[in-house]
């Protein structure tokens, strides 16, 4: 993939961004998605790129764009075949309620790169990358957050989980609290969350839980650009889900996926905050018809991580 693409999507995730930050607080989920996902056709659309949406808002019938095989940008004849995995807005209901850590993110990768996850859920596990190699999903809570805590050599007490506030995860959060390790409950936005776990300075030394599985690759593509580390297994609801996950072409419904297996290949990750979170500032809403962005690009062929920030023009800019 071509270096220069990187800056050309944090241009899309910028404008889905902006455009879901005027509904922050404002209560209602649905136009503040509708905006992110309008605003991030539009950005595609100028993109000289034959990109295939693999991970998306959901199928066809259930989606009006940016749906799972959607066809994106302006495909030259030339231009690089690239599967895309994202979420215009990650959070939206922490968006709605002016919450920490919704995003709008992106993942590229090169053709047949990432798992087509369904959706449907994922137990995950995710780590930085001084404790890459040390975290199993087959283990315990228990042993991943001693072998965690020993490879960041840090006090068990010491070391922050970060998990989703869900009944499912009562037995989890009790034998947590056991060890004697921090928690912080999240109540949606996990993309953010994982990323964390890797991110310098964030506070969040491990996620644990069960997700959504798209998030999960997603994550997974910016771990490889971090150097973390990420394990993952479908969880299914319903046998309709198994069933549609034998139909995109996974043998092994029970397959433990090591974070090669989730995303490989030339990576990049791309984000955007809408609201403040780990590791990225939400949009300020500026006098004069200004606004300030905080976005993050990383490429995991070279290992670079860009922060940017980014002031914009309003009156100059179709965002309303």
């Amino acid at each position: 993939m071509d270096r220069n693409l990187a800056l050309e999507f944090v241009r899309v995730t910028e404008a889905a961004a902006l455009a879901s930050a005027r509904w922050v607080g404002r209560g209602e989920e649905k136009p503040a998605d509708a905006a992110a996902v309008d605003a991030m056709r539009k950005a595609f659309d100028i993109i000289n790129m034959d990109g295939t949406v693999v991970i998306g808002e959901g199928e066809r019938d259930e989606a009006p764009m940016l749906y799972i095989g959607e066809k994106v940008g302006a495909n030259s004849g030339d231009a690089p075949a690239l599967d895309i995995a994202l979420d215009p807005l990650e959070g939206t209901t922490i968006c709605a309620t002016g919450g920490v850590g919704s995003i709008s993110v992106i993942a590229v990768a090169e053709k047949g790169k990432f798992l087509h996850a369904p959706d449907t859920y994922m137990d995950k596990i995710a780590c930085g990358p001084a404790a890459k190699g040390v975290i199993d999903i087959d283990k315990s809570a228990t042993e991943n957050i001693h072998a965690v805590a020993k490879a960041l050599d840090k006090a068990v007490n010491d070391l922050t989980v970060v998990i989703l506030n869900r009944p499912r995860h009562e037995a989890l959060i009790a034998e947590v609290r056991r060890t004697g390790a921090r928690i912080h409950l999240i109540g949606d936005g996990d993309v953010s969350a994982a990323v964390g776990a890797a991110w310098p300075d964030s506070g969040i030394d491990l996620l644990m839980g069960v997700g959504g599985a798209p998030e999960g690759v997603i994550s997974a593509a910016a771990m490889q650009c971090l150097g973390g580390d990420f394990q993952g297994r479908l969880k299914f609801r319903n046998e309709e889900e198994r069933a549609r996950a034998t139909r995109m072409g996974l043998k092994d419904l029970d397959k433990k996926f090591t974070v090669d297996e989730l995303a490989s290949g030339s990576v990049m990750f791309v984000a955007t905050g809408v609201t403040d979170g780990p590791f990225l500032k939400g949009v300020r809403f500026l006098p004069d018809g200004k606004a300030k962005s905080h976005s993050v690009v990383m490429r995991s062929q070279t290992g670079t991580i860009r922060t940017i920030e980014a002031f914009h023009d309003l009156s100059r800019k179709p965002s309303k």
